[in-house]
């Protein structure tokens, strides 16, 4: 066993199993075999947008016209309750 873990370089206590940090051990990590792919690590270069597109798919934003729908609606509703007081 290894003093110092080869996959994140944690220092390893006695007698370890596997690594406290990352959780290697001598079949997934600290022999030559061992390999990490299709893991979904990020690799170094990550670009963040690219993998959002890719998790959830890219969303166009709502239309700015419901918005105004919705203005329109609580205007005609504070004019509907106003004529009602006011009548």
């Amino acid at each position: 066993m290894p003093g110092t873990c080869p996959q994140c370089g944690a220092i390893l206590p006695q007698n370890a199993k596997a690594c406290p940090e990352c959780g290697s051990d001598e079949k997934t990590g600290w022999s030559d075999s061992a390999h990490a792919d299709q893991l979904g690590i990020p690799e170094e270069e990550f670009d963040h947008e690219s993998f959002v597109n890719e998790e959830f798919g890219s969303r166009s934003p709502k239309p700015r016209g419901i918005l105004r729908v919705w203005w329109l609606t609580a205007l005609l509703l504070v004019l509907a309750f106003l004529l009602f007081i006011f009548r």
